[in-house]
């Protein structure tokens, strides 16, 4: 019911085009402008009063949908990768899932993270003799350089990243 009177009242506002004074500002040629983006393009200025703010989408995680998609954006990536194995169901994963990510975006495009739900792709699991979850493997040229399993600490985390960046 609010919702109604809400939207009632401002399609009747916008229909007018006479906004109650002292609630918006007039409309003026310099809230016009064309949109100018700040250097790092994090912010874009409609007007001298109005700026919207935005964040970059990350590129550097993503979900495995299948084993084709796995073969194409892990086994054949130039980019070395951190394949997280990893369940809906399991705790462990679900604390170095975040902080894996974090340690990733920080090499700055220098290695990508892959996920890979094991009851969704449980043939990618036994493929690569996934046991348990969590279970993170480094791949570099499509080979499995390095493993681990279980919870590591960020300083651990950043180690074995530098160690698949070389």
């Amino acid at each position: 019911m609010a919702q109604r009177l809400l939207l009632r009242r401002f399609l009747a506002l916008a229909i007018s085009r006479n906004p109650p004074q002292g609630r918006w500002a007039p409309l003026t040629s310099g809230a016009l402008q064309s949109p100018q983006c700040h250097p790092g393009g994090l912010a874009a200025t409609l007007s001298p009063a109005r700026t919207v703010h935005t964040t970059r989408v990350c590129t550097t995680t993503f979900n495995i949908q299948d084993g084709p998609d796995f073969q194409d954006r892990v086994v054949n990536s130039d980019t070395p990768v951190v394949v997280d194995f990893h369940a809906q169901w399991c705790g462990p994963c679900k604390i170095l899932g975040p902080r894996l990510e974090k340690m990733v975006a920080k090499q700055h495009g220098k290695v990508v993270m892959a996920k890979v739900d094991i009851d969704d792709h449980t043939d990618l699991a036994i493929e690569y003799e996934v046991s348990a979850v969590p279970t993170v493997l480094a791949m570099k040229n499509g080979d499995v350089v390095d493993k681990f399993v279980g919870i590591k600490d960020e300083d651990q985390l950043e180690a074995f990243l530098k160690k698949l960046i070389g």
